[in-house]
Parts: C-alpha cells; sequence; structure tokens
C-alpha cells in the first residue's frame, strides 16, 4: 500500500498542471541540497581541525558545548518551514483505505524528511574524523547514536507546538527559563551543554536516554495524528462562533476600505495568516545578527539586513496575494469587482506594516544612528519599489492558500512559483546594487540617500505603476480562477 501511494504522487506531480514549476522547484532544490551538503561536510572539518590546531580544544567538547544553540536553532527553523504533509493524503480518508496506513505513510514521509537525515552530512564526517584520529569506537558509536535522536526529538516536538497550543507555550516557556537563568549566570547553559552532550560519549549507557525521549514523544506523536486525522477535525480549523467585526473609519474609504475590512478580519481569524504578523515580528530582530559576525558590521550586510527587518510582512503576507482570497476568488471575480481598489488595499496593508516597523527599528539606533538611516532607507524603498513588485509577483502565484486548513502541522501546499522566484531576485538584487555602486563612488551617505530617493519616487508614481500590475493581474485571472478551482 505504500508504495502504491508513493506510486500516486509520482503521477501527481508528473500530471499536475503546474508541472513546470513544480520541476523547477525539484530541480532548484536539487541545487540546494548539493550546497547545503557541501557546507555540512565542510563544517565537520572545519569544527574539528579549527578547534585542534586554533583553539587547542578537544573539537567534541567544543561541539558539545555550542550544541544546544544549534538544537534551538534547528526547531525554529522547522517550526517556519517542516510541514506535516497530509495535503495529498486528504483525497483517501474518503477511500476504503484504513486510517493507521494512511498515518503511518505520513509518519514514514516526516521521519524520511531532509530535516532529519540532513543533520548526516555533518555527524558522519565528524564521527569519520573523530575515528581516524584514534578516538574510541564504541564512544563515538553511542555519541552519534545519541545525537542523531536529539534531532527526532525536534522533530516530533515540531509537529506537537504546531498541532497544539500548550506545548508551543511550553517550548517558549522553557527556552525563556534557560535564558534567564544563562542570562543571570544562575545557569551556564554552555556548560550545561558541554555535559548532557559530551556524555553521549563519555557515559555508557547516556546515549539511551535520547533514543527513549524520541520514541515516547514518536508514540505520542502517533496517536495525536491518529486520533485528529479527520477531515472535519484535525485538519480543518477549529470552528468559532461566528462575529461581524468592522472597522468603522474605514467605511468611508468605500471599495478600498471594504477590502481593507476584509483583510484585517482575514489576519485575526486565520492561523496562517497570523504567522505571516509572527514572522514579520521576528525579521524585526534580523538585525541583531550585528552582533555575531564582522561581516554584517560591513555597510552592505546592513542595507542587506535593513530590507529584511523594514520588510518582513511585505514579503510573507504581500507574496501570497490574491491567494488568500484563493477560496472565494473565482465568485469575487464575478461581482465586477474594482480591481484597482482590490489591489490598492493589499498595498496600503502591507505599506502600513512596513511603516510601523520602520518606526519599531528606531530601537537599533541605539546600536547606532547610522544603522538605523541605513534601515529607514531599505524602508523607503520597500514602499515605493518592493511593496510594487511583490504585488506584481502575486499575479503568478496560482497556489491557493487554505484558511480552513490548520496552520503548519496538519499541511499546507507549496507556494513556490518558478515565475514568482524570479521576480524575488529584482527585490534584492536591484537595491544592493544601486548602493554598492553609488557607495563606492559617492559614499555611505550618498548611496542610503539614493535608496530612499529611488523608494520615495517609486511611492509618487505608484498610480502610474498600479494601472500596469492590474494589466498584469486581469491577463492572468483565468489562469488563476481555474487554478484556484482544481485545488478546491
Amino acid at each position: 500500500m505504500y508504495f502504491r501511494l508513493l506510486q500516486l504522487e509520482i503521477k501527481n506531480f508528473f500530471r499536475n498542471p503546474q508541472f513546470g514549476a513544480n520541476l523547477a522547484l525539484k530541480i532548484f532544490s536539487l541545487f540546494a541540497l548539493a550546497n547545503f551538503a557541501i557546507i555540512f561536510v565542510g563544517a565537520a572539518f572545519f569544527l574539528f581541525f579549527f578547534a585542534k590546531k586554533e583553539m587547542n580544544v578537544d573539537p567534541l567538547i567544543l561541539l558539545s558545548r555550542w550544541f544546544i544553540y544549534y538544537l534551538v536553532f534547528d526547531l525554529a527553523v522547522r517550526y517556519f518551514m517542516q510541514q506535516l504533509p497530509t495535503q495529498n493524503i486528504k483525497p483517501f480518508l474518503t477511500q476504503n483505505i484504513s486510517k493507521k496506513k494512511l498515518v503511518n505513510y505520513t509518519l514514514l514521509k516526516v521521519v524520511t524528511n531532509f530535516f532529519n537525515w540532513g543533520n548526516l552530512l555533518f555527524l558522519i564526517p565528524f564521527a569519520g574524523i573523530m575515528l581516524y584520529n584514534h578516538y574510541n569506537v564504541l564512544n563515538v558509536l553511542m555519541w552519534f547514536l545519541g545525537t542523531f535522536a536529539m534531532f527526532y526529538i525536534n522533530n516530533f516536538i515540531n509537529i506537537l507546538i504546531n498541532g497544539k497550543d500548550r506545548w508551543l507555550y511550553g517550548t517558549v516557556i522553557v527556552f525563556a527559563i534557560l535564558w534567564s537563568l544563562d542570562k543571570y549566570e544562575i545557569i551556564q547553559i554552555s556548560k550545561l551543554s558541554e555535559l548532557i552532550f559530551y556524555s553521549f560519549y563519555s557515559t555508557i549507557g547516556a546515549f539511551i536516554i535520547p533514543i527513549v525521549i524520541a520514541s515516547i514523544l514518536g508514540y505520542y506523536t502517533y496517536q495525536y495524528i491518529l486520533k485528529n486525522f479527520y477531515l472535519d477535525k484535525g485538519l480543518e480549523l477549529k470552528k468559532a462562533e461566528g462575529k461581524t467585526e468592522n472597522i468603522a473609519f474605514l467605511n468611508k474609504y468605500g471599495a478600498l476600505g471594504a477590502f481593507l475590512n476584509n483583510d484585517i478580519r482575514l489576519i485575526k481569524r486565520s492561523k496562517a495568516a497570523k504567522s505571516a504578523v509572527i514572522g514579520s515580528v521576528m525579521f524585526l530582530f534580523y538585525g541583531l545578527l550585528i552582533y555575531s559576525s564582522k561581516t554584517y558590521q560591513t555597510d552592505f550586510m546592513k542595507m542587506f539586513m535593513g530590507i529584511f527587518v523594514t520588510g518582513g510582512f511585505l514579503f510573507i503576507f504581500g507574496q501570497k496575494v490574491p491567494a488568500w482570497d484563493s477560496s472565494y476568488y473565482p465568485l469575487m471575480m464575478t461581482q465586477k469587482v474594482p480591481y484597482k481598489q482590490y489591489l490598492e488595499a493589499k498595498w496600503w496593508l502591507v505599506n502600513l506594516a512596513t511603516i510601523l516597523c520602520m518606526i519599531l527599528a528606531i530601537g537599533y539606533a541605539f546600536i547606532s544612528w547610522d544603522l538605523y538611516f541605513t534601515f529607514l532607507a531599505a524602508g523607503l524603498y520597500n514602499l515605493g519599489v518592493n511593496s510594487h513588485l511583490t504585488l506584481l509577483s502575486g499575479a503568478y502565484n496560482k497556489n491557493p492558500v487554505d484558511l480552513n486548513t490548520r496552520a503548519k502541522s496538519m499541511g499546507e501546499k507549496n507556494q513556490f512559483n518558478l515565475k514568482n522566484l524570479l521576480l524575488t531576485i529584482p527585490k534584492m538584487l536591484f537595491p544592493m546594487a544601486i548602493f554598492a555602486v553609488v557607495k563606492y563612488f559617492f559614499g555611505m551617505f550618498v548611496a542610503m540617500l539614493t535608496i530612499a530617493i529611488i523608494g520615495a519616487i517609486g511611492f509618487l508614481l505608484r498610480a502610474k505603476v498600479f494601472d500596469f500590475i492590474v494589466k498584469v493581474y486581469i491577463k492572468e485571472k483565468y489562469s488563476a480562477i481555474a487554478s484556484f478551482k482544481k485545488n478546491d
């Protein structure tokens, strides 16, 4: 049965109307995997020999000391990127197929996900180098098994915190407590990390503990998914009593205000839309990377960070226009919707969020005013240029957002689109290229001013730009309707 399900997924891939984009995604993913493989394998060699020759410490002790921070980072990345692949399984729930088999197949796909086995690209070379340098074979094997089990603990925790709020809050509280203990020097987390993860190598039987924890979490996760694996339960958003919400002062703006009201209700009610807000808040802290390395302290990287710090909501929410409205988009297109006002509402929503991020970024002035002014210039560029490019790329995003599906943990379709990807490149490439050239010839101040002026000009010319974007949306309208209907 599992092989048959795999065959059907392969057929779905080749018969999909968006086969070209899906194929491009697979090719792009292979290049990305190859890149990660090189980085992970290289990191194993670099860490071992750098620790031994330059720092004169045991590489395994150094890795153990900082491993807990990598696990936290791994869990954070999983939370936003790793999804339970139930979307292709939904149609089989109405067939005469055992639900346990479907759940087993789903978990099998999760267990073999790159987020899990990809870590072997670091662990295997690192273990091999240790063996080559005469570390005890049995102890290396224990360390390898215990460390690898930690990634499966993260894997199952991610599924649970995406499925139950109490798991999410509990995980955040635990990390907050550990961070507080470390900040006030009650417990040094790095020392605790070294004690725990080095014990997998030094203490006989310690490696069994993470394996047992991973097994318990795996069983609990299996039971949780099995219990909620229904079209009208676990895979659907919980129903609540309907309430009519309206921001009265927006009504005076006519159709524009009505669309803005609709989008605000969407953000308040949809977990998927709320995740865009959470993501944009997290992007605000992207600039703190300036403390992590001298690489981020260059003027070029400051501008790069500024685009993300001020444009989090723009990139996360804006790139899914009009997919947010995919469930009723075909109906909306029969109502003589004023397309320009519809797009202007989206544009104003993301730009108001961008302006708010520009204001909140004032906190970076405590690091330096030059950094804040760089972020301010990047924010103006986002307002006048990237907002239009993001809206334009949305015309080619024909993958729906299922607002009735439980966010992330119970699956969401891939939002990749080749044209969308190509339109993402100028959002990053153009401002960085302009900034680099102007700075080289005229200095930092003129470069920041140029980026800000380009953004201001784009903002002032928005009416003309909207006319072009509207034409593109009208051209792609029937293709979008057809794609949204196919995914109903």
